[in-house]
C-alpha cells in the first residue's frame, strides 16, 4: 500500500478478547493502535480456565493466540495486572509463540519465575518488575499500574492512552478501605483521571448481580479469629493458595488464639515463599511443613491448606477422604472454608464437604458465615468507580454472559449509554467515534493434554468424550489374497455391557460376506463396511452406537 493511501485509513484504538469474555477464567484482552494493516499490538493478561467434565482428561485450557503470533513483530509487550491463574497461568504455555517482553508488578514476578523455571523457560523470558504505580511507554502506548485492592498482593488497573484515545482497564478490583495487607486502592488517582477524561472503561463484571458493597477483608478477619478462638479441636481452614490477605488472617488468628500453623499444599506454599521476598509475611513466624502436623496437641494447632474448590488431589480433599499421608482430622474438628465456590465446581467442593461429615466434622463455609468476601465489584462499588472515572463508554468484561448483559443494563441506568458486550475474536474500535464491531479474529481454545498443546474443539477429549458415553469396539479381520477370510473375525470392547462381542463379530462376518470379492479388494471400503455393520448391531442391541476402529489384516 502507498505512503498515501495509508494515511487515508484512520488510526483507531481498537480492542480485541482472546479469552475470557462470557465466561471466568482464560482472560487475554489485545489492543491495538494504528491504521488496519499496521497495528502496534499490545497484550493484556493470559490466564488459563481449567478443565471441566466435559473435556475429560484435560486439567488447563489455554487462549488460542495464533492471530496475535502471526503478529508479533508488531506486539509491543505483555502486561499482566495481577498473579492470578486466569490471569497469568498461560504464560509459560504460550510465550514460546509470542516471544515479547513482559511487565508486572514484583509480587506477579516472582509467581511467574516459578512457572517458567518448571517449564524450563526461565533464562529465555524478558520480564520487566515494575512497581504499582509505575509508568512506561511501549510503542505507541503510554501505560500507567493504578493501584487497584483485590484477593492478592499488588492487584493493578491498567491506564492504556495513545494519541486515539485513553482506556481505563480495571483487572480485577473491589474497594476496600480496610485491607490486611498493601495501601489499598488509589482513589485519587483514579479521580484525576476521570478529570482528565477516560474513554472507555473496561471493567470487572464478576459481582455486578449483587448490590451493596462487598465486606472489607478486615470483617473476614475479626470473625475468622473469633471462630478459632472459639473452636477447641483441631483447625483446618483452607482458601486460595494466592489469597495472600487471607492467609496473613489465619496466620494472626493461629497466633491470638496459641496455635502452630502448619502448611499443607505446594501452591500455597510457593504463595508464601513469594510473598516473603517481596517483604510480606515477615512478621509471620515459623511455619511448620505437615508432617509436623500430628506431633502438635489438638487445641494448639491450625492447619492452613489448599483445595478449597474441591480439587481431588489437594490437600483438603485428600484429608477428607482420609487418605492423607501426614494429616488427619477427628469428630469435632474444624475446617473452615474461606472461600466461595467458582462456578462450575460446585459437585467438587460438595463432595468434599460430604465426605468430611462422614468423618463427622463441623465445618464453616462462606454460605454460612463471614469467613470470606469477594475479590470483585458489587454495584455500590461499581457506581463510585464510574463517578471517579467518569468514563464516556463501557466494556463489560471478566464475567459470564448474564454477568455481562447486567453490567451494561446498570451502566446504561448510570447514564453511560455507549456500551458493548464483547465476544472473544471480535475487534471493537473504542477510539475514535462511538463502540463499534469492526472486524473478526481467528480465536478459539487450547487444551494442555499431559505435557502437550493440542486442539481445543477438535482434540483428543472430543473423542474422549464419545468414549465415556458409548465406549469402543475393535474389529481385527484377517483376509488372503483371495479375499477370502483367512481366520474368524475378532472383536475386542471397552466399555460395553459383556456378552455383546459375539453378536457384533457375527454382524461383521455377516457384512464381509455380502460384499462382492472384487470390491473387498478396497481395504477402506471394506473397513467402512464393516465398522457400519459393527455400530448398527450394538445400536439394534444396546441402544448406542460406539465408537468402532476396524483392522485389515493382509496374509
Amino acid at each position: 500500500m502507498n505512503a498515501r493511501r495509508r494515511a487515508d485509513l484512520p488510526h483507531e484504538l481498537v480492542f480485541l478478547p482472546l479469552g475470557g469474555t462470557g465466561e471466568i477464567g482464560m482472560n487475554c484482552c489485545c489492543y491495538g493502535a494504528g491504521p488496519a494493516d499496521d497495528r502496534h499490538w499490545l497484550m493484556v493478561d493470559l490466564g488459563v480456565k481449567f478443565g471441566e467434565e466435559t473435556d475429560p482428561g484435560i486439567d488447563v485450557v489455554l487462549p488460542d493466540v495464533s492471530y496475535i503470533a502471526a503478529e508479533k513483530s508488531r506486539l509491543v509487550g505483555l502486561v499482566l495486572t495481577h498473579a492470578h491463574e486466569d490471569h497469568l497461568g498461560a504464560v509459560a504455555w504460550l510465550w514460546p509463540q509470542l516471544q515479547c517482553p513482559i511487565y508486572c508488578t514484583p509480587f506477579a514476578a516472582q509467581i511467574l519465575a516459578l512457572k517458567l523455571k518448571e517449564a524450563g523457560l526461565d533464562e529465555q523470558v524478558p520480564v520487566k518488575t515494575m512497581a504499582v504505580g509505575a509508568r512506561f511507554t511501549l510503542g505507541p502506548f503510554a501505560l500507567e499500574f493504578v493501584a487497584v485492592t483485590h484477593s492478592i498482593p499488588e492487584p493493578t488497573a491498567l491506564l492504556i492512552e495513545t494519541r486515539q484515545g485513553r482506556v481505563l482497564h480495571s483487572g480485577d478490583w473491589k474497594i476496600d478501605r480496610t485491607p490486611v495487607l498493601g495501601q489499598g486502592m488509589d482513589e485519587k488517582r483514579l479521580r484525576d483521571i476521570g478529570a482528565k477524561g477516560v474513554d472507555v472503561l473496561v471493567c470487572d463484571s464478576t459481582n455486578v448481580l449483587r448490590e451493596g458493597h462487598s465486606p472489607s477483608e478486615a470483617d473476614v478477619a475479626r470473625r475468622i479469629t473469633d471462630i478459632v478462638r472459639q473452636a477447641e479441636g483441631r483447625v483446618a481452614i483452607t482458601t486460595f493458595a494466592s489469597h495472600v490477605d487471607r492467609i496473613v488472617t489465619a496466620i494472626r488468628a493461629a497466633r491470638a488464639t496459641g496455635r502452630e500453623v502448619v502448611i499443607a499444599g505446594r501452591a500455597m506454599r510457593n504463595t508464601i515463599e513469594a510473598a516473603r521476598a517481596c517483604g510480606m509475611l515477615l512478621d509471620s513466624g515459623r511455619l511448620l511443613d505437615e508432617e509436623e502436623f500430628g506431633y502438635l496437641p489438638p487445641g494448639k494447632v491450625m492447619l492452613l491448606c489448599t483445595g478449597s474448590q474441591g480439587e481431588p488431589r489437594a490437600a483438603i480433599a485428600r484429608i477428607a477422604e482420609d487418605i492423607h499421608p501426614h494429616v488427619s482430622l477427628e469428630p469435632g474438628d474444624l475446617v473452615i472454608f474461606s472461600s466461595k465456590t467458582i462456578p462450575g465446581n460446585e459437585k467438587e467442593v460438595g463432595r468434599v464437604l460430604n465426605n468430611l461429615a462422614r468423618l463427622d466434622i463441623d465445618m464453616v463455609t462462606g454460605d454460612d458465615d463471614l469467613v470470606h468476601s469477594s475479590g470483585h465489584p458489587r454495584q455500590g462499588e461499581l457506581a463510585l468507580l464510574y463517578d471517579w472515572v467518569k468514563p464516556r463508554a463501557l466494556i463489560p468484561m471478566h464475567g459470564e454472559p448474564r454477568h455481562l448483559r447486567a453490567h451494561r443494563k446498570f451502566a446504561q441506568a448510570r447514564g453511560i449509554d455507549d456500551v458493548a458486550i464483547p465476544r472473544d475474536g471480535h475487534i471493537l474500535r473504542l477510539c475514535p467515534g462511538p463502540l463499534a464491531e469492526i472486524d473478526e479474529a481467528p480465536c478459539g481454545r487450547l487444551h494442555v493434554d499431559g505435557r502437550l498443546i493440542v486442539p481445543g474443539e477438535d482434540g483428543p477429549a472430543r473423542q474422549r468424550r464419545r468414549l465415556s458415553f458409548s465406549g469402543i469396539v475393535f474389529v481385527s479381520v484377517v483376509m488372503n489374497q483371495r479375499g477370502d477370510l483367512a481366520a474368524d473375525i475378532e472383536v475386542m470392547s471397552d466399555g460395553l455391557p459383556m456378552g455383546l462381542e459375539g453378536e457384533l463379530a457375527a454382524a461383521a462376518e455377516q457384512a464381509l460376506g455380502a460384499m462382492p470379492k472384487p470390491r473387498r479388494k478396497d481395504r477402506e471400503a471394506l473397513a467402512e463396511t464393516i465398522r457400519t455393520a459393527v455400530r448398527r448391531a450394538a445400536d439394534g442391541l444396546w441402544g448406542k452406537k460406539p465408537i468402532v476402529k476396524v483392522a485389515i489384516v493382509d496374509v
